[in-house]
């Protein structure tokens, strides 16, 4: 039992039982004061409201690119496409020149965009939570773009990138209906 009176809970296991979740992978980016890009890979990334437009990340309360986004109050997110394993690699590591050799060019609202990106998200930084070793971060969306429409995510499921299965990007025949379910809020909407 913990302090607080409630069941401990071993990370291992809470890692393992939340691997069972299937995530997409982006890369959160910036301008540093300086005008330096910084950047890092990050799977807690989700949509949370369609009006007024806003998403939400969760950095490590060590990071030091949320060290950078918090200055610039700005960021952008890149979802990475199944072929970046090895940028996302990069962004994930500890490397203090992540962008050295990486292509990506500035924003209109000068913020990294990172080539051949499924999509680009830009946000300003709106709310800051606390969520234990992490921030919970709101961004307002500011600007959207896609590359390509039928590009295929990089994906993160029980510890280890996988991707769709080749023979699954048709679109299901309930998609219309799925699509109406998405972009229409009611009182009883999870979205």
């Amino acid at each position: 039992m913990t302090t607080d009176g409630l069941p401990e809970i071993d990370p291992r296991r809470f890692r393992n039982v939340l691997g069972q979740f299937c995530t997409g992978i982006t890369v959160i980016t910036t301008l540093d004061p300086e005008g330096a890009p910084a950047g890092f890979a990050c799977q807690s990334f989700a949509a949370l409201s369609l009006d007024p437009p806003l998403v939400l990340f969760c950095p490590t309360k060590g990071s030091r690119t949320w060290t950078a986004i918090e200055r610039a109050g700005r960021f952008c997110v890149n979802v990475l496409a199944e072929d970046q394993r090895e940028l996302c690699a990069r962004f994930g590591s500890r490397d203090p020149d992540k962008f050295a050799e990486i292509p990506w060019r500035p924003s209109p609202l000068k913020l990294p965009l990172l080539d051949n990106a499924l999509a680009t998200i830009e946000c300003t930084v709106t709310t800051v939570v606390d969520g234990g070793d992490h921030h919970i971060v709101i961004g307002r969306v500011l600007s959207l773009s896609e590359s390509t429409p039928s590009g295929r995510p990089l994906l993160f499921y029980r510890g280890q990138y996988t991707a769709i299965e080749p023979d699954k990007t048709t679109p299901a025949p309930w998609r219309a209906d799925l699509e109406h379910f998405l972009t229409t809020t009611t009182q009883d909407t999870w979205l």
